[in-house]
């Protein structure tokens, strides 16, 4: 909790009220009792001239009802008059039939939907009376005067109370923001707490994960695996060396099949090309092919190119080229000695490296290492949410001041400009 408020206006020890910040809610009820209370009384007596007003306006339209029209009114008048009579009565028994409720305010939304009412039927069908009973109709209006008069005097009553209850409620949804923020605030803190704690596991667990990890680290039984790590290299050098050397014959050897592909695109020659194109298929694949697979594309393809070179029509630019095509059976021979050679290193590889991974240390060590990465994560995302909690809590601190003084400002309005407040709250963070 924060220091709500010292004092507000200065000394005025006569007129000072001293409040807790946990009594104004009553306080505030206290103000709305009063006000209630005091509209009441101050409506009570224009309420009852309302009902004895509309009593007696009921009474002069009943007697209406039966009245003789002026004798000296003109006939067409008087026709006109009889038959806008019935709709005037009935216009007129409609507004005066709706019953008062107790409650001011309801009270005087009644009394001013019978007046407005009343005003519409005589400015209606009542305007076609006014001359074929000049005195009922007087006595009408006189009677719909006294219902406004009355309504005037509740008007500023009324009014001066909806004031009063409009800064009790503003005052009580600035409270409510008060009490909000600082409710938020305490909480804050019990849910740091539990960040801290989850952060202090995961610590811990990482703790126990790096300890375990440099145990292994040390463990005799990897000493026995440096020879297979050696090895293991040493296979893998001599397999990418292997590698290598596939994919610069092949290459070479793609580049002039593709060129003998387009002469034999040109030429017709539907066989030569699906010879062409299956060696470069084959040649192009990212996976090394068999050595049989080899073989049989090159003893395909390599006829073509011969032919072509015989005859002009493909030039080999550079000694990779001919050094693959002046003699196609040993290119062919040579390719599948790599292909051959690769195969069997990277099978050597593969169970070098399977002896690695399946070593129990190796296993629990692979294990350890997701496992730190998880709980790093996961401590990252604690701490993240650490810092958004006090960034958080820091923006809301800084706001509550603002609020307790909007709240200390409606008071100070509810209460008059003599009337001061004292509430101290203990403060937290």
């Amino acid at each position: 909790m924060l220091k709500f408020l010292k004092s507000i206006f200065g000394s005025a020890p006569d007129n000072q009220i001293t409040l807790t910040f946990a009594e104004i809610p009553a306080w505030l009820d206290e103000r709305e009792k009063a006000a209630l209370d005091r509209v009441s009384a101050e409506v009570q007596e224009p309420m009852n001239n309302i009902r004895n007003a509309a009593a007696n306006l009921q009474l002069i339209v009943n007697n209406l009802n039966g009245a003789d029209q002026d004798p000296e009114t003109h006939p067409k008048i008087k026709s006109i008059a009889k038959n806008s009579l019935p709709l005037f009565l009935r216009a007129m028994n409609t507004s005066l039939a709706k019953e008062f409720p107790e409650e001011p305010e309801a009270f005087y939304t009644t009394a001013v939907e019978c007046v407005k009412g009343c005003l519409n039927a005589v400015r209606g069908q009542g305007r076609y009376l006014a001359v074929a009973f000049p005195d009922e109709m007087k006595a009408t209006r006189t009677g719909i005067d006294a219902i406004g008069r009355e309504i005037n005097a509740m008007t500023k009553a009324l009014g001066t109370f909806k004031t009063e209850m409009s800064g009790i409620q503003g005052a009580r949804a600035a409270y409510a923001a008060v009490l909000d923020a600082r409710s938020d605030l305490e909480r804050s803190f019990g849910k740091e707490e539990r960040i801290k704690t989850r952060i202090a596991e995961l610590t811990g667990n990482l703790e126990k994960v790096s300890a375990e990890a440099t145990r292994l680290s040390a463990d005799p039984s990897l000493v026995a695996l440096e020879s297979v790590r050696a090895q293991y290299a040493e296979l893998a050098k001599q397999r990418d060396s292997f590698l290598r050397n596939y994919a610069s014959l092949t290459m070479t050897a793609s580049h002039v099949f593709r060129k003998a592909e387009k002469i034999a695109i040109k030429k017709n020659l539907t066989k030569e090309v699906h010879a062409l194109k299956d060696a470069m298929t084959l040649l192009s694949d990212h996976e090394v092919a068999s050595p049989a697979a080899i073989v049989q594309a090159l003893d395909s393809a390599c006829p073509v190119v011969n032919k072509m070179v015989e005859d002009g029509d493909i030039l080999l630019k550079n000694k990779e080229e001919r050094a693959a095509f002046s003699d196609a059976k040993n290119f062919s021979v040579e390719v599948c000695v790599l292909c051959t050679q690769y195969h069997d290193l990277e099978k050597q590889c593969r169970e070098a490296e399977e002896a690695l991974l399946s070593h129990p240390v190796v296993t629990r060590q692979r294990s350890l290492e997701r496992e730190k990465e998880q709980l790093d994560g996961m401590r990252l995302h604690e701490e993240t949410e650490h810092q958004d909690l006090l960034l958080w809590r820091s923006k809301l601190k800084s706001s509550v001041p603002l609020l307790e003084e909007e709240l200390v400002k409606k008071l100070k309005m509810i209460s008059g400009e003599t009337v001061q407040f004292q509430i101290n709250e203990p403060a937290r963070g």
